[in-house]
């Protein structure tokens, strides 16, 4: 008889397989970033079809093959519909999905990550908070949870509201991130300093930024 686990998370992205399947990948809350089969979820009658796609935030049930894991039933409690119906906002949001793969691994405690995830595509349905705003926070915060965050850099001079800003980023909770907004000229320097850090950091390029990038600058 199989056993079930249940399991809280995010889709962060899916591949087809086969002719009716799709191979999904989940930030979860117990086991970290896992890969699971969803048979049959390209099927548009599929009960999993919904729960196959990014974006898709609930409980999975799940169960452990021989080499893999299988999703059995999924109960979804956010898609983020606010996204799907905004393509400036589903960009960013896609990006988000693809820095959290890069940055998650199974069996780690990605409980942090998956809240900032969460929250991160809240605030971008916000219309008081600027998406260019949410994204500096979002990519300074998951390098702090990743212990890589250095401190504000040397060798110019910030102003004093943007080194409360990031240092406010650093050491609040997830939970009170997207509480506030910026000037026009540290929205600019938080730009430079999440460049920065990116380039310094990260040891790859993402396809969902230069999209993002691509439509920003037309």
């Amino acid at each position: 008889m199989q056993e079930f686990i249940k399991l809280t998370g995010m889709v962060l992205r899916t591949v087809p397989i086969g002719e009716y399947d799709r191979r999904v990948v989940i930030l979860t809350k117990e086991r970290g970033k896992i890969s699971a089969f969803a048979k049959g979820a390209r099927k548009p009658t599929s009960r999993l079809a919904a729960a196959a796609s990014p974006f898709s935030f609930g409980e999975f049930r799940i169960y452990e093959g021989r080499s893999s894991y299988n999703i059995s039933e999924a109960d979804i409690s956010n898609y983020f519909e606010g996204l799907r119906e905004d393509y400036e906002g589903a960009c960013y949001g896609m990006y988000f999905l693809e820095v959290m793969d890069y940055y998650t691994r199974e069996n780690n405690d990605e409980v942090q990550m998956l809240k900032l995830l969460y929250q991160s595509l809240r605030a971008l349905q916000l219309p008081s908070l600027p998406d260019e705003l949410v994204r500096y926070i979002f990519e300074l915060k998951a390098l702090t949870l990743n212990g890589e965050f250095p401190g504000i850099p040397t060798g110019r001079q910030y102003l004093d509201s943007t080194v409360y800003t990031v240092n406010y980023i650093a050491g609040s909770t997830v939970e009170k991130l997207y509480t506030f907004t910026v000037t026009e000229e540290v929205l600019a320097e938080l730009k430079g300093i999440a460049d920065g850090f990116r380039k310094r950091f990260v040891d790859r390029e993402f396809k969902s930024l230069e999209v993002l990038q691509g439509m920003i600058s037309v």
